[in-house]
């Protein structure tokens, strides 16, 4: 028997799964979970790269223990942050994508390079947090002259294991440099801001043996966490997916990339998958909804709070991708300031939300199949997302789609597949 290892970490846990095949089906066991989260630090959100580290080599000895003979490991992430090295040290902080320090610099990139031609050369959504607009920042800041390397976060880990800096494909392509047409950095992009251009190396496919640690071969998966999400789906033809957790991503494979105008205009991302393009959008997602219980009734289970959102008559909406919603102090405010009068519950809260994030979804699939002249049947929805039944009948309703919810670990499956597919392939 083979066993594989997948370490997947989300913005608010990690988890290491061990995967094999048993009788022609893939068969996992997580073996180690660790909490995460944004620290605040001198007014600033950044990541403990220290803790997640600390954490990666964990679980890889807890999955040793079980398995000693593990024949690959790789780390997928959230995409766009990075971490800056000097030589072989990290210059810390690591900023998290939700801190507010990019705000400064948006409109000074565009002024060097329009968002339309941004766009028409990369075909990547506008985020504030796009790494594009984090390394300008950083350039401001000065830390780009200290820098001899720009790891995005699991090449950063992977590196730590086994010594080798990576640039992987699919990862690469969320930040907003990577052209659509070459599927490379596009050096122009570099040269118009007056970036280092040897920050940014060749960019090498999912399924690439870069190093090793432990006797185990390091490899790339597909890095970016939806990319391996939507790998592990179990998908019946080429349907709409949502990779629904603190974030929601909506797409749908195509065979290359839609920069057009309806696309720049409905802010559609073209990113990177294994083997095709992942046209798709950002939606707030889970987010709301944490946060929200974060803050109006952290010890109520989930099960409750569904509940009473689905029995309360409060109806207003709220545009869930409203940037007032992206790093909120308080999210109850932030949904206070954008409805006509609070709701008098806080069921009242979760099922604006809830209701919101329904109607999201469906003006993004209309967005698609306008801009893709085709239309879906059924929209696959996987990760924590996928246990809200409340939200998936919402969906259901609003998008007019069959909703076929799997709440299974899409990204570790997937993440494991390109593994034992790449293994089988040697």
């Amino acid at each position: 028997m083979k066993y594989y290892l997948a370490i997947d970490i989300g913005a608010s846990s990690g988890r290491h799964i061990v995967g094999w095949r048993e009788n022609g089906e893939l068969q996992t066991k997580e073996v180690y979970r660790f909490p995460n989260g944004v620290k605040e630090q001198d007014g600033h959100l950044t990541w403990d790269v220290d803790a997640l580290e600390s954490h990666v080599r964990a679980g890889i000895e807890e999955a040793l223990k079980l398995y000693p003979h593990i024949e690959s490991l790789s780390v997928d992430t959230w995409g766009v942050d990075y971490v800056l090295l000097n030589g072989e040290q990290p210059i810390l902080p690591c900023y998290a994508y939700r801190d507010g320090r990019t705000e400064a610099v948006i409109e000074k990139v565009h002024e060097k390079m329009p968002f339309a031609e941004l766009y028409r050369r990369t075909g990547i959504q506008f985020q504030p947090f796009n790494t594009i607009y984090q390394l300008y920042a950083d350039k401001l800041a000065g830390r780009l002259a200290q820098a001899t390397d720009f790891l995005l976060i699991p090449e950063y880990l992977m590196y730590r294991l086994c010594g080798v800096k990576s640039h992987e494909y699919t990862n690469a392509t969320t930040g907003g440099m990577v052209s659509a047409e070459t599927g490379e950095y596009d050096a122009e992009i570099f040269e118009a801001l007056d970036l280092p251009k040897q920050l940014f190396q060749p960019l090498q496919q999912p399924g690439t043996v870069i190093g090793e640690y432990k006797g185990i071969r390091v490899m790339l998966c597909a890095t970016h966490d939806t990319g391996s999400a939507v790998e592990g789906i179990p998908m019946e033809g080429n349907e709409l997916y949502i990779s629904s957790g603190t974030w929601s991503l909506l797409g749908v494979k195509v065979p290359k990339p839609i920069t057009d105008e309806g696309s720049l205009a409905a802010n559609y991302s073209n990113e990177g998958g294994v083997g095709y393009t992942r046209y798709q959008k950002n939606i707030m997602g889970m987010w709301l909804v944490n946060r929200l219980r974060a803050e109006l009734c952290p010890d109520t289970p989930w099960n409750e709070i569904t509940a009473e959102a689905e029995t309360k008559h409060f109806d207003h909406l709220v545009d869930a991708n409203d940037p007032i919603f992206l790093a909120p102090e308080s999210m109850k405010a932030a949904f206070d300031a954008k409805l006509p009068h609070p709701p008098k519950c806080v069921g009242g809260y979760f099922r604006c939300a809830y209701r919101s994030l329904a109607q999201g979804y469906r003006q993004a699939i209309e967005e698609i199949e306008r801009n893709t002249g085709k239309t879906y049947e059924k929209l696959y929805i996987v990760g924590g997302g996928a246990k809200n039944q409340f939200l998936n009948k919402l969906t259901e309703e609003a998008a007019g789609k069959q909703v076929i919810a799997l709440p299974i670990e899409a990204t570790a499956i997937g993440n494991l597949m390109i593994q034992m597919k790449e293994d089988t392939a040697c």
